[in-house]
């Protein structure tokens, strides 16, 4: 290997992995400014279409949904039948899906195409995830997945003022539409790079390896591939049960499903263990969790957006509805945090192989004092008389935390995962970031309307902006845990 050059295994091929990360992060940029310019786009969504409250939670609630559910299976699938593969058929499953958006005439067509573009999400973020684990190794990986974090962020700052200068351009009844009809020149600009520059040879050879039986001579018969559907119909259901309650807010007898999905994954787990005890290879290989670091940089990385992502959620409600600002400033005094996050994310990650266990611990120690800073202003604003500009201020400091967090924790958290199982290992941390993404969203937004409703929008801020403090100083208590055990010389948890 020399300068991001690799020969292909038993050929004279090679492969550029520096091209191989650009193509990946092209459909990660795509499908993140898919989801942050949606908010923008949805007053015009109602407009255009005619859209109830109702059908407009689909457009949210569908996609997530999809998304997280596709995410563990095509982990799994990746890893098995090629993680080039499933990323293409992601990108392009999400690509037709935007296009379909775009020309949806009935708020029932939309929310059709956004669970269709939940499925394209999920199918190419854990390849993703795989594939740099698989080209890069120490400082290189660390680097890539700092790259990573700067695309996530610069995505999350661009799309906002992208869509709304966009919606602004064409008027609101269609300027939704062009919001996503955006998106499919660069999923075919994605679809068209990974054609060309994404090792397919390699992927085939290790296919024919991984089909033959070890124990056996070359001329023996080859294996079928095992996917086991069993648990990945356990996995999808215990998911889907879990998110069912939060992202649709329908109450009442839904919340039986958080119980049920509870059952669900126990059910699973005792699939996972008895199907491996067989001798076979299950959906995810529960192993992955005898590895400490994984263990852990999931458990922070769940915790952590337990917490973190309503916080713009909140701020936006709270500016427009409460404060009566428009969503051209409440997008740029969210635009500091995103600038600041980039930088720190590349920052970080040069450091995230020497000092990332103590930089989670910063950033998580920088978050949370950006959430008392910030509530303390909503405060000030209210009874000072205070510019709510200070914000930006106090969601850079935030910002900065994100980034350290993003590239050092995602890292460490795949630091001990082998290259084989890098995508399944993505796909379950993802899950887990997915879930606490709709329980934390739906208790701090309740949170919030609840105080609201009663003692006003500011004093909703505030006891909503404490909420994810709490929840952000769990996510610390477990980094604290995990650098302590990486200070004893922390080992693999024994296997069970």
């Amino acid at each position: 290997m020399s300068d991001g050059i690799i020969r292909v295994e038993g050929t004279d091929r090679v492969f550029h992995r520096n091209r191989v990360l650009a193509v990946l992060l092209i459909p990660l940029a795509m499908s993140l400014m898919a989801v942050s310019s949606i908010n923008v786009a949805l007053p015009t969504i109602e407009l255009g279409l005619g859209a109830t409250s109702s059908d407009l939670q689909w457009v949210l609630a569908g996609y997530a949904l999809t998304f997280g559910v596709a995410l563990i299976p095509a982990g799994r699938v990746g890893d098995v039948l090629g993680r080039g593969s499933v990323f293409i058929a992601g990108v392009t499953v999400f690509t037709l899906a935007s296009l379909a958006c775009g020309l949806a005439a009935s708020p029932a067509q939309l929310n059709i195409a956004r669970f269709v573009q939940g499925v394209g999400a999920g199918l190419f973020g854990p390849p993703t995830i795989g594939m740099i684990q698989q080209y890069f190794t120490g400082l290189a990986r660390a680097k890539a997945f700092a790259l990573f974090g700067v695309a996530v962020s610069a995505s999350v700052a661009v799309a906002p003022v992208l869509a709304g200068a966009i919606i602004q351009l064409i008027g609101p009844e269609n300027g939704w539409r062009a919001t996503f009809f955006l998106n499919v020149p660069i999923g075919l600009l994605g679809v068209g790079l990974a054609l060309a520059w994404f090792p397919f040879s390699q992927e085939r050879a290790a296919r024919a390896r991984r089909r033959l039986r070890r124990d056996t001579p070359p001329e023996a018969p080859l294996r079928r591939v095992d996917l086991d559907p069993v648990g990945g119909l356990l996995a999808a259901a215990g998911v889907l049960a879990l998110m069912w309650p939060f992202l649709t807010r329908e109450g009442g007898l839904s919340w039986l499903f958080v119980p049920a999905g509870s059952v669900v994954l126990a059910l699973w787990v005792w699939w996972e263990r008895r199907y491996k005890a067989a001798g076979r290879q299950p959906m995810v290989d529960l192993a992955l969790f005898d590895h400490r670091s994984f263990t852990f940089g999931t458990a922070v990385s769940a915790a952590m957006f337990l917490g973190f992502t309503s916080v713009f959620a909140v701020l936006a409600i709270h500016l427009q509805s409460g404060l009566g600002a428009s969503a051209l400033a409440t997008g740029l005094v969210g635009l500091p945090n995103a600038v600041v996050s980039a930088w720190a994310s590349w920052w970080a990650g040069r450091h995230a192989l020497t000092r990332g266990r103590r930089l989670v611990v910063l950033g998580l120690l920088a978050m949370i004092a950006a959430m008392l800073l910030s509530a303390l202003v909503v405060l000030l604003v209210a009874t000072r008389g205070w510019s709510f500009w200070w914000l930006a201020l106090t969601l850079s400091l935030a910002g900065w935390g994100v980034g350290v967090i993003g590239s050092s924790n995602q890292t460490l958290t795949m630091e001990d995962i082998p290259g084989h199982a890098g995508g399944t290992a993505g796909g379950v941390k993802q899950t887990a970031e997915r879930i606490g993404t709709a329980v934390g969203t739906a208790v701090v937004t309740a949170v919030f309307f609840a105080v609201a409703a009663t003692h006003g929008s500011d004093r909703g801020f505030v006891l909503a902006y404490l909420v994810i403090a709490t929840f952000l100083t769990v996510a610390l208590l477990l980094a604290l845990i995990d650098q302590r055990r990486a200070r004893m010389g922390g080992s693999p948890i024994p296997a069970t």
